[in-house]
């Protein structure tokens, strides 16, 4: 009897805890087996998408697929975050998600219709989404539980300072630069934004990385909540496998969204914007739970890392990107913004620098980001 014990003990403890991580990850299956379908009955599902109960279903299967996918993507990226600690996590969590990103619109562009707009529309909306919408509700919700919420202004200082300039030269100087027709840039034009945009974005991670990493630290402030940080479970090689393997269905799934996205376009008349509007809210809803879970816990810190640093690392890392892609595949990118949303840009990077003047907030500050994003979804619809 002992000795029966002793081998069927380990073989109890390991058939639980394979359940779990099946059941922990089952959302990986689900978008394989997804993508699979999606792969072998490409034809049956995107033909007569003039049904609105199909078309219906194709948009809501596939969005919420690459959603829980995306989540799946941010919960690993923090396993990984949770061994490195500040700021090195939060780097990984928004370098991951910008590379969903990149990779997304890489493949609709390289597979689908060329949309000379993806890329503008897609900025635009990431940073009126994240620093309209979420950074909004969570300015709200912290000020609601906790009155006013803490900041280290040089680290926000340090974000606003490389998005505004990058931010004005993506998407409002090529509406103003004469060597080219429409909203665009020339090659010389688009290696100078390429460079400018990685140089000041790498220049950043250095400072991030090294010797100003207190900068984005959560200043210390008698009476808040202690953080308490959960040991991520399992090794480390299997979070970045995992990673990745969230990564690739996402991508191809992406890819396959925008087919019905676009029928709804061309043939309901719905704005072209919709398309760049849906990526954005794909990629910054997982980051946006976390960064509001931050501040609803005192962090607002926490919540401005990954906020900025997501709006940040998209400018910085996707225009160099895709305008190398758009240039070595001879793709027409344009950039620059229609007079309505360039206002909006600019209102909310001014009203950003109001409310991270000071090293705390409150709950007009939230307010204000909030509503700015309201008027942001009203004038999608041009009419």
């Amino acid at each position: 009897m002992p000795l029966t014990s002793e081998h069927s003990a380990p073989e109890a403890a390991g058939q639980p805890s394979l359940i779990a991580f099946v059941r922990r990850e089952r959302v990986l299956g689900i978008a394989i087996i997804t993508s699979i379908i999606a792969l072998l009955f490409e034809d049956r599902l995107f033909h007569d998408m003039g049904h609105p109960l199909k078309l219906t279903f194709l948009l809501a299967w596939f969005f919420f697929v690459i959603l829980a996918s995306a989540v799946g993507v941010v919960r690993h990226a923090e396993a990984i975050s949770g061994r490195l600690g500040e700021p090195f996590g939060t780097l990984v969590l928004t370098l991951s998600i910008t590379g969903i990103e990149v990779l997304s619109i890489t493949a609709v562009m390289l597979n689908g219709e060329n949309n000379p707009a993806l890329v503008r529309d897609t900025l635009f909306s990431v940073v009126m989404i994240i620093m309209g919408g979420m950074l909004g509700i969570s300015l709200l919700l912290g000020a609601l539980r906790h009155r006013e919420l803490t900041f280290n202004l040089q680290g926000a200082n340090a974000y606003l300072g490389v998005i505004i300039p990058l931010a004005v030269f993506s998407l409002i100087l090529p509406n103003f630069t004469r060597s080219t027709e429409g909203p665009t840039l020339s090659d010389l034009q688009k290696v100078m934004l390429g460079l400018m945009a990685a140089g000041l974005y790498l220049i950043f991670l250095m400072m991030q990385t090294g010797r100003h990493r207190g900068y984005f630290a959560q200043p210390e402030e008698d009476g808040a909540p202690t953080e308490e940080h959960k040991k991520p479970s399992g090794p480390l090689w299997l979070s970045v496998i995992l990673l990745f393997c969230y990564i690739l269905p996402v991508v191809y799934l992406v890819e396959q969204l925008a087919k019905p996205v676009d029928y709804i376009i061309e043939t309901r008349g719905a704005p072209g914007v919709i398309g760049g509007v849906l990526m954005a809210i794909l990629v910054t809803t997982p980051e946006g739970i976390g960064g509001v879970k931050a501040a609803l816990n005192k962090r607002l810190q926490s919540s401005v890392n990954i906020f900025l640093g997501s709006v940040l690392a998209t400018i910085g890392l996707t225009v160099p990107i895709m305008l190398a892609v758009s240039s070595a595949l001879g793709l027409n990118l344009q950039l620059g913004l229609a007079p309505t949303d360039a206002l909006l840009l600019v209102l909310i990077l001014v009203v950003s620098i109001v409310t991270f003047s000071s090293g705390r907030t409150n709950l007009l500050q939230g307010a204000v980001h909030f509503l700015l994003f309201v008027a942001f979804l009203l004038l999608i619809y041009r009419g």
